[in-house]
């Protein structure tokens, strides 16, 4: 199979990690404002954002390199989509946030132990090949439906609260960049774990902002949130874009 020239994905920086957490919170009040606000239902709000992911994703894949707008849209595509596939699982079919959330670790890790078996390796540091990006964009859709039905369980079932839930998961992935400084763990198995629970923060960070404060919540609503976190993702992919665009030459008299 003929491989990549250029990398398909953007380096992990602290600027990823903030984009990532941005666009995982706004796939959480983008889904819920299409399914509940505007009352298009779990099935067909799964729908619609699969097909767009689908879209999205051929493009990404036809793609020769990297380019951020098309990357960060195909990452809010498997947020969004992410976000009413579990919604629908959990509360449509009545799997529950428990059943639902073990379901899709299991699915999870089967396809990170196929991706390991088939490649030798998880490393996200060079994405090259057709087979090795669909093996990516794989596991970020999964990892991002987990997220919500984790993020839910927390929320709902737990009792912690959109706040408390929040607060746990920040605590965890605070622990995950101790370790990524001060321990010899596997940087790709510690990239993985942050990436997944970026996504429950999201669903308890944007559950935070829309529910109303009766609910617990922040009571800005899906419309709103979701515009102020569409122009922040906005802002920092083109700011991206500029920082890694090509110096011009500098014209000689």
């Amino acid at each position: 199979m003929m491989q990549r020239t250029l990398n398909k994905v953007p380096q992990i920086t602290l600027a990823f990690w903030v984009m990532k957490i941005c666009a995982t919170t706004l796939g959480e009040t983008g889904g819920d404002l299409l399914s509940m606000t505007l009352n298009v239902g779990y099935a067909i709000s799964s729908l619609i954002l699969i097909s767009i992911f689908v879209v999205t994703l051929a493009v990404q894949l036809a793609s020769r390199s990297f380019h951020p707008v098309l990357y960060w849209t195909v990452i809010l595509s498997t947020s969004t989509a992410g976000t009413t596939m579990s919604d629908y699982m959990d509360r449509t079919l009545g799997l529950g946030y428990v059943a639902g959330s073990c379901l899709l670790v299991s699915i999870l890790i089967t396809v990170l132990a196929v991706w390991r078996l088939t490649i030798g390796s998880l490393s996200v540091d060079h994405i090259y090949s057709l087979k090795v990006e669909a093996f990516y964009w794989t596991t970020i859709l999964f990892s991002n439906t987990l997220g919500t039905a984790l993020g839910d369980f927390l929320s709902d079932t737990s009792g912690l609260g959109f706040g408390g839930g929040a607060l746990l998961i920040s605590a965890v992935i605070a622990l995950i960049v101790l370790a990524y400084f001060f321990t010899p763990i596997s940087r790709t198995f510690l990239f993985w774990a942050a990436f997944v629970l970026t996504r429950p923060l999201g669903a308890t960070a944007g559950d935070l902002l829309t529910k109303t404060p009766e609910k617990g919540g922040l009571g800005f609503g899906t419309i709103g949130s979701s515009a102020v976190l569409a122009t922040v993702l906005v802002l920092f992919v083109l700011w991206s874009i500029r920082r890694n665009a090509p110096e011009e030459p500098t014209a000689t008299a």
